[in-house]
């Protein structure tokens, strides 16, 4: 049995990671925690724990989960710089999942965006364009950013010279080393994500649609039974799912 325990449990993910968990075999959630709770009362009862929090909040739930020898799955995205690299530096002494999204295609998603960037070649002109519901607070998604750092891993380039984020005024034509990044906001959409390589008379698309966010749930479980049988380190969800 994989004891689990979820922070930002009153949150929409954490409400679907709740409901999802009570179908799969194997696997309990033995506390939830969110604002006002905390998570040291209950951290020996898991084996691991999901974090669906805020940003601001992951930092001291690793070190809590280092401290006490638990598996961390991380879901929460838009990490400063410097919270980022405190959080990797723990992958020393617990086992990590760290992924911007859980989701068997969107994973699917992002080895066909290598694939697809290192057959067509420099040729082919690069935008992401990501659409999510109005109440998401960071932009782009983390999942637009990790199919734009993948983009960025093949053509050799540096992300944050490369990343256009909306264009506006005279800016001149297209450069060849531009990555096109759109965030889109609306609605009650759960996440959409289009990958689009551009050629003069030629254009190839790769895209996700998500309708449900069990989907995120179920891969985020699966993770955390995949996790407490690692060593420390810092994983993926391309390693929990076998495609590296």
């Amino acid at each position: 049995m994989t004891n689990v325990i979820i922070t930002g449990s009153k949150g929409r993910m954490g409400q679907a990671l709740i409901a999802c968990a009570k179908k799969i075999a194997g696997l309990q959630v033995v506390a939830e925690v969110d604002q006002g709770d905390d998570l040291g009362n209950v951290i020996a009862k898991g084996d691991v724990v999901i974090d669906f929090s805020a940003h601001a909040a992951t930092l001291e739930i690793a070190r809590l989960c280092a401290k006490h020898k638990k598996a961390l799955v991380i879901g929460t995205t838009g990490h400063t710089d410097a919270e980022t690299a405190e959080i990797k530096k723990l992958k020393a002494k617990i086992p990590i999942v760290w992924a911007s999204n859980f989701s068997t295609g969107v994973n699917t998603l992002f080895w066909l965006t290598r694939k697809a960037a290192e057959i067509l070649g420099p040729g082919f002109d690069l935008e992401v364009i990501e659409m999510h519901h109005r109440l998401k607070k960071d932009a782009p998604s983390g999942t637009a950013k990790s199919l734009a750092e993948i983009l960025a891993d093949v053509r050799k380039l540096h992300l944050n010279e490369a990343a256009r984020h909306g264009r506006v005024g005279i800016v001149g034509e297209r450069t060849q080393n531009e990555i096109g990044v759109h965030s889109i906001r609306g609605g009650d959409v759960v996440g959409d994500h289009t990958v689009i390589f551009a050629n003069v008379g030629e254009r190839v698309e790769l895209t996700h649609k998500a309708s449900s966010r069990d989907t995120f749930a179920n891969g985020a479980l699966r993770a955390a039974q995949w996790l407490v049988k690692q060593k420390p380190g810092l994983h993926d969800m391309q390693d929990v799912l076998g495609l590296k």
